[in-house]
């Protein structure tokens, strides 16, 4: 018997957190039998299983008419270009000999020129059974990756907060909507969301209310991780004796990330619970582009950049006592996982994918929306009643390890061939 063979379609394969999954999913499903192969926009590996869409001109090519389509109806503005996407632009990829053999086109996330939505109906009309993993809300809005407190993508799109202030109910967000609409209307494509309150967005959008979306979070390659450190970390020179803190992301002053209640958080220990500052260190890693904002911490801390070597990721995790998030949006925050997977209790906001992480005062806290108090006090709590390491190992381990995720990934692929 063949084994089913399925190709996954992601912009990159190492670059950004939604390309390190689909990379991570298609090992695992190797590992599961499975013939999975990526195709990309742009490859940084040399794992032969991968290949580009294109030559280097044409994928360079489409970036830049796309963005300069965003810009032009920004009004020149270079505000917000990066939080938007139209995919007027892309790749057609019908003809690519992997596509053409494949049983599954399993499509991720494939903005800033990969594919267009033109692109995205001629393989829907190939006959092959189409999943579309979602790891930000794009799909399901007009043209943002998050909508924060914006409700517009529940009718029409339009008036959109990225473009000339919102003034237009006519602008690039409600015709791409209506393109979306019109794709979504004339292909059969499964949806599959990494949270479940990615899931609860897609129910309440227009674009994807009465569609197939499926709930299977992102794979983590959990057994990876130790709960206690197998070295100490010498060129990070910290003093494991305190107590860790840590907190990370690709770009810590991104403002999704909510830096500014994490510092007010920090500060509010220092002022009010010096026998516990005395005791704590605050560790963070990650690009940040104003490092003045850390100057405002005063309870002791170090940054420590950014970190490209997994297994110096792993070893700071397991020496660390909290893993902090104060995203204000997240679709699956993928620092919770990894340091619960080393037996950090995680504290965060509850507004994304923390709750399908996080269970209350068990494995974790869940703070108040938006308040820095109630992030300090989760890590008080955290430091007086941190669960065992080991708890903390396999609370996560059956929910998203990554050969329990591609089994599931298989279940769906194998309905949607028994039912095509």
């Amino acid at each position: 018997m063949n084994p089913l063979k399925v190709t996954l379609i992601s912009h990159s394969d190492t670059m950004g957190g939604a390309s390190v999954v689909t990379f991570r999913l298609m090992q695992a499903l190797r590992r599961a039998g499975v013939d999975a192969r990526m195709i990309v926009f742009v490859k940084n590996s040399d794992d032969p299983n991968i290949d580009t869409a294109s030559k280097r001109n044409c994928r360079t090519m489409n970036f830049l008419i796309e963005r300069a389509h965003i810009f032009l109806h920004n009004g020149f503005s270079r505000e917000n270009l990066f939080k938007v996407s139209e995919a007027n632009t892309g790749v057609n990829l019908c003809c690519h000999p992997w596509i053409k053999d494949t049983d599954i086109i399993a499509l991720n996330w494939v903005n800033q020129g990969m594919l267009s939505l033109k692109d995205i109906y001629s393989l829907s009309q190939l006959g092959k059974p189409i999943v579309w993993t979602m790891h930000d809300m794009w799909c399901l809005t007009g043209i943002c990756h998050h909508a924060y407190e914006c409700t517009n993508y529940r009718n029409n799109c339009g008036n959109c907060q990225y473009l000339h202030n919102g003034t237009s109910s006519n602008d690039l967000s409600r015709k791409t909507w209506a393109k979306k609409n019109w794709l979504y209307e004339n292909s059969s494509i499964h949806f599959i969301a990494v949270s479940n309150w990615l899931a609860e967005k897609c129910r309440e959008s227009s674009l994807l209310g009465d569609k197939n979306v499926s709930v299977i979070p992102n794979a983590f390659p959990i057994t990876s991780f130790m709960t206690r450190p197998t070295a100490t970390v010498r060129s990070f020179n910290l003093d494991y004796s305190k107590n860790i803190i840590l907190m990370g992301a690709a770009r810590l002053d991104d403002p999704i990330k909510g830096i500014g209640y994490a510092i007010d958080a920090f500060n509010y220990i220092f002022d009010n619970h010096p026998d516990v500052a005395n005791n704590c260190t605050v560790v963070l890693f990650g690009d940040i582009r104003d490092s003045s904002l850390l100057k405002n911490i005063r309870l002791h801390y170090r940054h420590l950049g950014r970190i490209n070597d997994p297994d110096m990721i792993r070893q700071l995790y397991a020496s660390s006592k909290i893993v902090v998030s104060t995203s204000l949006y997240e679709t699956l925050p993928g620092t919770l996982i990894e340091g619960q997977a080393a037996g950090c209790v995680p504290v965060s906001f509850g507004h994304g994918g923390q709750n399908d992480i996080i269970d209350h005062k068990v494995n974790g806290y869940i703070a108040e929306y938006k308040s820095a108090k109630s992030i300090a006090e989760g890590i008080i709590w955290a430091l007086e009643n941190a669960p065992d390491r080991q708890f903390l190992h396999r609370s996560v381990h059956d929910r998203f390890a990554s050969d329990i995720i591609a089994q599931r990934y298989i279940s769906l692929f194998n309905s949607l061939l028994q039912n095509r």
